[in-house]
């Protein structure tokens, strides 16, 4: 069974969400890209953002990558929602722990600030690293949502 995620980007992060796109479908991802399909019409993120919880909140055991500009923007939209735990990395070590310690479930990018190269690596890391639950469990559960 393919693992499945979903993607969706404002105009900013277009490219990098098009690429990681076409990068996780080439490795066998079932990938539901969330749009755009361009670059050429401003998009404001909060709404992208909230159509990727929409689909989470459907099915719960999906992962997600939101990316605009920073990420900070995605960022900030999809921890509006108590069962999203989104974590905006710039680092493979911040996405490792994001999973193992926080049990995160939305990756956040900046289309403008992070390398089609490193953003490989930071999902593929995200992707890949379990929760570890544990003493991270309590905290997450006090966090609310999906727990």
């Amino acid at each position: 069974m393919l693992q499945k995620l979903v993607i969706t980007s404002d105009h900013a992060g277009f490219s990098l969400k098009k690429s990681l796109t076409d990068y996780l479908e080439g490795k066998g991802f079932d990938v539901l890209d969330l749009g755009p399909s361009t670059d050429e019409t401003s998009l404001d993120y909060p709404l992208k953002a909230e159509q990727l919880v929409s689909e989470i909140k459907k099915d719960p055991s999906l992962k997600g990558i939101a990316v605009c500009g920073t990420g900070i923007g995605m960022s900030i939209a999809v921890n509006r929602y108590p069962f999203i735990r989104g974590a905006l990395v710039y680092n493979q070590e911040a996405a490792k722990l994001a999973r193992q310690h926080n049990d995160a479930n939305v990756l956040c990018l900046g289309g403008r600030v992070t390398d089609i190269e490193t953003a490989k690596v930071l999902v593929d890391t995200f992707l890949t690293t379990d929760f570890e639950g544990g003493r991270h469990e309590r905290r997450v559960n006090e966090l609310g949502g999906l727990k």
